[in-house]
């Protein structure tokens, strides 16, 4: 019977092990033959280690056996003469798990690149990449930082439907389908109603997940099924909600400079310090645009060679808020001193919008009139409405695209680099 079981991963090789016996699993990626013995490389999630290979069997097996095919090793940590390796391992034991194919779709160690979609349609091999693996070890590190912030601010983790009966915000780019063929239903595009209600009795609430948008687009920014970070909370305003997106992106980036410069460094990633992030309004923004000859009247929405024209005015992170009332969802709130402005915001880096947000109405009456006056009827929903009768709180929230994020953050250009398995308008599988 095979031992499958690991002592070490290759990053916990050092010289303090020196004189031990360990086991090693991982994938083999080069192969030196120089007769009597062979210097074998394996690679696992963490790392590289040597492997000094003797005995005729355990050479010959080293030899013969295809690049990338998994092996567990035993054997003893002695000092390295290579200069990438401290410590190496004297093998005793060498047991082929599973034998790869002699031709693999992509190269795993990044040597010869491949173009996206080839990569894509071998994802699970494309994860063997330092580069590839260092993205989603930097992902799944933010994540978790973004869940710290949060509860360290009261939040609660929920979690809402994504089958809905109802267009949660009108209708626009939703994937509808027939349920049970009773009615129809449709894939949640937001949480956006759901995550409002639960204010009325947790407060504070947030949800990472997963959401759909059908809309037609195929960009480097665009997928029809992407990750969002949602926040609701009662009793705060706008930009109080503001303050706390910043602090969740500059927790995320300070952990990644602090914790993970490796997997940046991997990542082919710049560190990306994030101090005080600016707040322009926008009309602010249409005067600084005037400057640079963009001539845009009040109420126009800003266009991508807008933003990038901004975001090379404010580098790095920025705010637009106080946007037009008529730009924005039915559920926005008014700014009581202007009406024609709108209690909202959007964080953006150049021309990518990473979040949108801000005040909510909470006023029943309220909702109802804006609902008619952007041409949606309220019966349609009043499964949300009837908690207004409730005793709705005042509360604010915000939507973060974690996927674009991570293109930030990672030094990403396409959408697609950063997601697992992204779907878009071509692409269903793997």
């Amino acid at each position: 019977m095979v031992e499958i079981k690991r002592t070490h991963y290759a990053r916990q090789l050092d010289d303090t092990l020196i004189g031990q016996q360990v086991r090693v699993g991982g994938w083999i990626e080069d192969v030196r033959d120089i007769g009597k013995l062979a210097f074998v490389t394996i690679r696992d999630v963490t790392g590289a280690c040597q492997l000094i290979v003797t005995g005729s069997d355990n050479v010959q097996a080293a030899v013969q056996v295809p690049r990338q095919s998994a092996v567990v090793i035993a054997g003893t940590v002695q000092k390295s003469k290579a200069k990438d390796f401290p410590v190496e391992i004297k093998v005793t034991e060498f047991t082929i798990l599973t034998r790869a194919a002699s031709q693999l779709p992509i190269d795993p160690t990044g040597r010869v690149e491949s173009a996206v979609d080839k990569r894509l349609d071998a994802r699970a091999l494309d994860l063997r990449t330092q580069k590839v693996a260092a993205i989603f070890k930097l992902r799944s590190a933010g994540l978790q930082v973004i869940r710290d912030t949060l509860h360290s601010e009261g939040f609660l983790e929920v979690n809402t439907p994504k089958i809905i009966g109802s267009a949660s915000e009108g209708g626009a780019n939703l994937f509808g389908f027939d349920y049970f063929g009773k009615r129809k239903a449709y894939l949640a595009q937001s949480p956006q109603l759901y995550k409002e209600q639960l204010t009325l009795g947790l407060d504070r609430v947030f949800e990472i997940g997963p959401y759909f948008r059908a809309e037609n687009s195929h960009t480097v920014r665009h997928l029809t099924e992407f990750t969002s970070v949602d926040i609701e909370a009662a009793f705060l305003d706008y930009e109080d909600v503001m303050d706390i997106v910043e602090q969740v992106v500059r927790n995320v980036a300070t952990e990644f400079q602090e914790k993970h410069k490796n997997d940046l460094q991997a990542a082919g990633a710049k560190e990306m310090p994030v101090s005080k992030i600016d707040r322009l309004t926008y009309e602010q923004c249409l005067e600084e645009l005037a400057k640079e000859g963009e001539k845009l009247q009040f109420g126009d929405d800003l266009s991508d060679a807008a933003l990038r024209k901004l975001g090379e005015i404010h580098s790095g992170f920025y705010f637009i808020m106080d946007w037009p009332l008529k730009l924005k969802p039915f559920y926005i709130h008014e700014k009581e001193d202007n009406p024609k402005l709108s209690k909202s915001f959007d964080l953006q880096y150049g021309y990518l919008e990473l979040v949108s947000g801000g005040r909510r109405l909470h006023d029943p009456e309220k909702l109802k009139s804006r609902l008619a006056e952007q041409g949606l009827n309220p019966a349609s929903f009043s499964e949300h409405l009837k908690a207004f009768d409730w005793g709705m709180p005042p509360h604010s929230g915000w939507g973060l695209g974690y996927d674009r994020l991570m293109m930030v953050l990672t030094g990403s250009q396409n959408v697609r680099d950063v997601v697992l398995y992204p779907r878009d308008t071509d692409r269903l599988t793997p």
